[in-house]
């Protein structure tokens, strides 16, 4: 029987600094796989149920404030909260959001998912 992959915990000091998860876990979380792109469940969710942008979801998702973002993108937080209310920002604006959000720009736009 084989066992599952279990993460392993990095520690100093009896203080977690690290965590190494399956790479294939690692490219799921990040939005990508051998197969392509990812989208998650909650994102997914978040987006065709609850109405959020992509970008909101992806966000939201990831666990970051505006204000994280905004500072990711060295932009401010209002700036940053009227991208993400855009049904429609700029490719630039995608791609540096994505950026920040460490994801590959095409999971922020559905054109090109629909390719």
């Amino acid at each position: 029987m084989n066992e599952p992959i279990k993460h392993q915990v990095i520690e100093k000091n009896g203080v977690p600094l690290f965590v190494l998860v399956p790479y294939e876990e690692y490219l799921q979380r990040c939005g990508t796989s051998d197969e392509g792109l990812y989208l998650p469940n909650e994102v997914v969710k978040a987006h065709a149920i609850d109405g959020k942008t992509l970008l909101k979801a992806w966000r939201e998702f990831k666990g970051l404030t505006q204000k994280e973002m905004g500072d990711r993108m060295g932009i401010s937080q209002s700036a940053y909260s009227q991208i993400e209310r855009s049904e429609n920002p700029h490719e630039n604006t995608i791609r540096k959001a994505a950026l920040a959000l460490r994801l590959d720009w095409r999971l922020l736009t559905l054109n090109e998912m629909e390719e």
